[in-house]
């Protein structure tokens, strides 16, 4: 089965990221990455202000740590060494293995959809993907969509699951993959996976893991479609949560936790994008 993977570089999935296309780049028709602060969704100073206004100042280190911090490791620091994918961007990586890269800028411009018919693939994956797919888009390959969605759904449904699982009580953490449909991670469940909590965990850190975890799930799931025996289970749709409130990050930060925390900060320097 062929994968048109869409993402972007950020802490939160790109270390999970680089490790899904090294494992088997033969499977990859096209890897599509979106920029989270491209014009169309309003640059760089746009989305700063729509999130402050939303969110107040405690929500800057999760963002500056999860997209900026990457950018300028890699714009400082020398260039990793051939085979270090870990610290490799995501462009220059599939470079190396042979494997089609484009920006993103729209994934629901008719463009991008002849692109996705013309690359082979048979499946869409999106891998901590900021754009809404619409059923036209979904519907430009054969088997449709899946989406990696670091929280367990139908909780959680929005764009910092693990924010919020950390504001519950008890704290319930894990990855969930899903089918695409136009409405945001309300697709049937096709695996599930749960995640024991650590103390101090930050959101960010938490996001990188699950999506790690999500690796092996991801390939069952893949496999079980190319073999027509994927089961997918319906989900009631839950409300969806949005970014958190200023209220909210004052709350996880009582509970002793943060959107973002040292660790993030060494993470997002060994990435580099």
């Amino acid at each position: 089965m062929r994968i048109a993977l869409l993402t972007l570089e950020g802490v939160a999935a790109s270390r999970a990221v680089r490790r899904f296309i090294a494992a088997d780049p033969s499977r990859l028709a096209l890897v599509a990455l979106s920029d989270p602060f491209r014009a169309e969704a309003g640059g760089s100073l746009g989305q700063a202000v729509k999130r402050l206004r939303h969110s107040g100042p405690r929500i800057i280190p999760y963002l500056f740590l999860n997209f900026t911090a990457p950018r300028i490791a890699g714009a400082i620091l020398p260039r990793a060494p051939a085979g270090d994918i870990d610290r490799t961007p995501i462009p220059r990586l599939c470079q190396e293995l042979g494997v089609p890269v484009t920006d993103v800028p729209d994934v629901n411009a008719p463009d991008f959809r002849e692109r996705l018919r013309r690359s082979g693939a048979d499946l869409i994956l999106t891998f901590h993907f900021d754009q809404i797919l619409r059923a036209e888009t979904i519907g430009s390959v054969a088997a449709g969509g899946i989406n990696v969605h670091p929280g367990l759904l139908p909780k959680h449904r929005g764009p910092v699951p693990t924010i919020h699982a950390l504001l519950d009580d008890p704290i319930e953490l894990g990855v969930s993959i899903h089918r695409l449909v136009p409405q945001i991670d309300a697709g049937a469940l096709l695996a599930q996976v749960s995640m024991p909590d650590t103390p101090g965990l930050s959101a960010l850190e938490a996001a990188a893991r699950l999506h790690e975890v999500a690796l092996p799930a991801l390939d069952r799931v893949i496999a079980d479609i190319a073999a027509g025996q994927a089961g997918e289970q319906p989900l009631p749709t839950l409300p969806y949560r949005g970014f958190p409130t200023p209220d909210e990050l004052r709350r996880l930060a009582r509970k002793g936790r943060s959107g973002a925390s040292w660790r993030d900060l060494v993470a997002a320097f060994r990435l580099r994008a």
